[in-house]
């Protein structure tokens, strides 16, 4: 079941009390940012279960990997996530809102990551929890953007996955807020199907983005060359 801890390579994610899963978007992300610039401040915003911010942690020695989450449960397990990782003492989950918590943060971040809420329709269920977490309501991406350049060092990235029909309207709010694409990755589950996502990696430096296409599977469970390179690391059948 869905609710059953996930195992990944080495770590392990509890998901119990969290709305949402561990999906291919949180641990696509995860995979895919860029530790180019040796970040030693990472912040993940709307954490979760956590699994972001543990897989950066597996990926690089940045001291300070913090973390946001809104709802309490999925709060108090990010955080029993955190403890029982390799990486307990690099990993710190604040109970906030993101907009409290960049109201309140004096320091800036080397990398900023969110899968955040986006599902901008009008239909929502009966579960309040997994509403939160997956509508933009308390996370406008407006707010996201404002709340990332604030805490973003001068040198540093800001990186999200997002649907791909959002990626234009994105791109331009975060350009009112000087926030630049620098890299752009297209997500295909099959050759055949359309873009579905767009994980996109932002700086304060205008530039030419690269754009690049990623493509998840050649068929049912014949994953691509490009995609297990990217997440070999952290899936065990992989």
């Amino acid at each position: 079941m869905a609710s059953k801890p996930f195992q990944f390579k080495q770590f392990t994610v509890a998901q119990d009390r969290c709305a949402m899963k561990i999906g291919t978007d949180g641990v696509l992300l995860g995979a895919w940012v860029s530790l180019q610039n040796k970040p030693n401040s990472i912040l993940d915003l709307g954490t979760g279960t956590g699994v972001i911010a543990l897989q950066l942690a597996q990926r690089c020695d940045a001291e300070t990997i913090d973390a946001v989450e809104i709802d309490e449960d999925a709060y108090e397990q990010s955080t029993e996530n955190f403890e029982n990782s390799p990486w307990g003492d690099r990993l710190f989950c604040y109970h906030a809102s993101v907009q409290e918590f960049a109201s309140e943060i004096e320091e800036t971040y080397d990398l900023i990551v969110s899968n955040p809420p986006y599902y901008t329709e009008d239909y929502k269920s009966e579960n309040l929890a997994r509403d939160t977490a997956r509508f933009t309501d308390t996370l406008p991406f407006e707010h996201l953007v404002v709340c990332a350049s604030h805490l973003l060092s001068e040198t540093g990235t800001f990186s999200v996955i997002l649907p791909k029909k959002e990626e234009k309207n994105f791109i331009a709010l975060a350009e009112k807020h000087s926030l630049f694409p620098k890299h752009i990755c297209r997500v295909q589950g099959t050759p055949i199907s359309e873009v579905k996502r767009s994980l996109l990696t932002f700086s304060f430096q205008k530039q030419q983005p690269t754009i690049e296409n990623l493509i998840i599977e050649k068929s049912r469970h014949q994953y691509t060359n490009e995609y297990i390179a990217l997440v070999q690391d952290f899936y065990l059948k992989m």
